[in-house]
């Protein structure tokens, strides 16, 4: 009998959490964020390089 309360009452509060989060307005409608004024990552590593290149070919 307790197995079957403990159960029930877990899956029940696991069920109101969920429909409540559900409900929420603000669950989906966040804000894009904003571009990144320098390149980051290996975009950055290759754009770096390709400068390099152009700036020793002109000289």
């Amino acid at each position: 009998m307790i197995d079957n309360l403990s159960i029930l009452l877990s899956h029940s509060l696991l069920l109101l959490a969920f429909w409540l989060l559900t409900k929420r307005d603000d669950l989906d409608s966040e804000a894009p964020p904003e571009p990144d004024a320098e390149p980051q990552g290996f975009g950055a590593v290759k754009r770096k390089r390709v400068g390099q290149k152009d700036t020793q070919s002109n000289a």
